[in-house]
């Protein structure tokens, strides 16, 4: 099995975080993985993406034109990678902000209120998170044990105690994510 997924948005949505975290999971759970980020030089509010592979094989190499997976938390991003993911593959994103919606019917598109939900939740900051649990439960590639220890090893210590907030936030996104039809944005 090899998973080669984007993850695109905004810097400050916790896109290379969330790479990090599906990364050590991939490594908790003996996989080979590789974790490239491109960033730009704002600290937030710049363009933000990381390229994750999870592979049971070796990887040849982490540069990739195509995906089987983009999880896209912005318009520039949908603009630039919805036609990057395979024929087949995955497509989440967060319609907030979306103004364009994804209009391809050769995958399968799924979408998923992670700033509304997060916002709920009362602390933004674990978007991603509920993010990443809407992915897990269209793709469950890594473990949530395994999603817990790679949780330890990218938080400082001392951000361990919001962990099970963390938890509670990808068990959210789990159950909160749906499949979109394309139909219903066509005449927009």
């Amino acid at each position: 099995m090899t998973e080669e997924i984007i993850i695109a948005g905004f810097g400050g949505q916790g896109v290379l975080s969330m790479g990090k975290i599906l990364a050590y999971s991939g490594i908790m759970q003996d996989e080979e993985v590789s974790w490239m980020p491109s960033y730009g030089p704002e600290m937030r509010g710049g363009t933000a993406n990381v390229t994750v592979i999870l592979s049971d094989e070796r990887i040849s190499s982490p540069y990739l034109k195509v995906y089987d997976t983009a999880i896209i938390l912005n318009q520039q991003s949908m603009d630039k990678f919805e036609d990057t993911v395979k024929p087949g593959g995955v497509l989440l994103y967060d319609p907030n902000g979306i103004t364009h919606h994804p209009t391809r019917t050769d995958i399968n598109i799924y979408q998923i209120e992670g700033t509304k939900l997060a916002a709920e939740m009362g602390n933004k900051k674990v978007f991603n998170m509920v993010i990443l649990g809407g992915y897990l439960k269209i793709k469950p590639v890594v473990k949530l044990e395994n999603v817990v220890e790679g949780l330890k090893k990218s938080l400082s210590e001392r951000y361990h105690h919001l962990i099970p907030l963390n938890i509670e936030a990808i068990s959210l996104g789990m159950e909160k994510v749906v499949p979109h039809t394309v139909e219903a944005y066509s005449n927009i």
